[in-house]
């Protein structure tokens, strides 16, 4: 052996390192490239895929059934139906009101007119919509349309349908959804210029409006007070039917800041109390007069609380009442909130009405010439509700309001008497108030903007 080729041991161990670390390193590295080279040497042995088999195959396929399709199509098509809505027009009548829904049936339109409840379809006001379905020939499928009253208040909902051959009409009570809504808004000119405004993508209902004047008229002048930079919030009920506004309601909470003053105040109703409801201060005292100085709005007094000639009988006796002269029909207000106890004709009274109030107070009513609907015994008004028209039944020898205000059944003058603003809230009433006040005061919280806390009470 050539002496040059020969490795020793000890030359070994010198390739490897001379330490137990370097050694280990080494040798790891050397098994790493055996294990290279011997894949080197296997790779060329796996096929080239260019070298692998190609199979063609070929299959049938059934095609879809067009005709069948086409006929589906067509007999979904004849049964097709179709939903119109459309809004009553002044000076409509049936015939145009079904051509603008697209109901060409005169099936239909007969039944209408001569159906009793159907027939309430051509009373609708301006403005009230009615929906219809029918199908691809004009066949009336049914109609839907509701009812208002007076007040422009959804009373009963109309439903038309077909049945067979022929219809059938039903009505039933509206059903309203009752929501809450809250708004704030800055004053930049007028109070109607901002609640006419939509910023926050609504205008408010002047009804809600003319509440606003109402319950802050007492500390700000709404024709001279008002300037830019003044603020309110309010929190009032609103009324749906089918997801169409119907009206606004009441005002459930207020604020207003003029002139760096805030004023406040909440409606509050227990619902375990029979006297209504009122305004209170979040501290839960009452806003609102407990009585009315006259139950008319535009009257003159025309005989007080005194000794006088009657005018009937001539003899000198007590008055015990106050005699308001005011024209046949003019309307007649509850001086304040109770229920009443007694609607009906009662001697030389003739048509009154007796209101029972909280603690020993009742009102009489007399000389009416009718009542307002809905006047019977246990029916709850509130201060401000017209509960009669003014009239000259009984013993009366002219148009005139006879009014009696009376303690424990005993006639008293009205003008005399220092009357509680209105009955306290009990403790248990006074614990559901809070938990009703803190909602609104949440509320308000969200709507205020930031730097005012200088708050009173607003008085009504």
């Amino acid at each position: 052996m050539n002496p040059t080729n020969k490795i020793t041991s000890s030359r070994l161990f010198q390739l490897l390192g001379s330490t137990r670390k370097a050694r280990i390193v080494s040798t790891s590295a050397l098994l790493l490239a055996v294990c290279a080279f011997g894949a080197a040497g296997v790779a060329p042995l796996a096929p080239d895929a260019s070298d692998l088999p190609v199979k063609s195959v070929s299959q049938e396929i059934a095609m879809p059934n067009i005709a069948a399709q086409i006929d589906s199509l067509q007999q979904q098509q004849s049964t097709d139906h179709y939903v119109h809505e459309e809004k009553i027009r002044a000076g409509d009548t049936l015939a145009t009101l079904l051509t603008r829904l697209g109901v060409d049936d005169e099936a239909a339109e007969n039944f209408i007119k001569k159906d009793k409840v159907a027939h309430g379809v051509m009373q609708l006001k301006t403005g009230k919509r009615v929906q219809a379905q029918t199908d691809e020939d004009g066949n009336l499928q049914w109609l839907r349309a509701s009812v208002v009253d007076g007040k422009d208040i959804p009373v009963k909902n109309i439903s038309i349908t077909r049945k067979g051959d022929g219809f059938v009409a039903t009505e039933t009570a509206a059903q309203l959804e009752r929501r809450v809504e809250m708004h704030a808004r800055d004053i930049t000119s007028t109070l109607f210029a901002a609640t006419d405004s939509n910023s926050d993508g609504a205008k408010l209902p002047d009804s809600v409006v003319h509440q606003i004047v109402e319950m802050f008229s007492t500390n700000i002048d709404f024709r001279s007070d008002l300037k830019r930079g003044d603020h309110f919030n309010v929190v009032y009920e609103t009324f749906w039917q089918d997801g169409e506004f119907v009206r606004a309601g009441r005002i459930l909470a207020g604020e207003f800041t003029s002139r760096g003053n805030t004023y406040q105040s909440v409606w509050f109703e227990d619902p375990a109390s029979k006297q209504g409801g009122g305004y209170y201060s979040f501290d839960g005292k009452s806003l609102k007069k407990a009585f009315l100085k006259s139950p008319l709005e535009f009257s003159r007094i025309s005989s007080g609380f005194s000794m006088r000639v009657h005018p009937i009988s001539g003899n000198w006796k007590q008055h015990k009442g106050v005699d308001f002269a005011a024209a046949t029909g003019t309307p007649i207000r509850a001086s304040g909130d109770g229920v009443v106890d007694f609607a009906g004709t009662q001697g030389g009274y003739g048509n009154v009405v007796v209101l029972k109030h909280w603690a020993n107070y009742t009102t009489a009513y007399a000389h009416m010439s009718r009542f307002a609907a809905g006047m019977k015994k246990g029916t709850k008004v509130s201060q401000g509700d017209v509960i009669g028209y003014v009239g000259s039944t009984g013993w009366s020898t002219g148009a005139h309001l006879h009014y009696e205000f009376r303690v424990g059944g005993e006639a008293k003058d009205p003008n005399t008497l220092n009357v509680q603003a209105q009955a306290p809230l009990t403790a248990a009433e006074m614990a559901r108030f809070r938990s009703f006040a803190s909602d609104m005061t949440h509320r308000f919280a969200l709507l205020r903007p930031a730097g005012s806390n200088n708050t009173r009470v607003a008085a009504k």
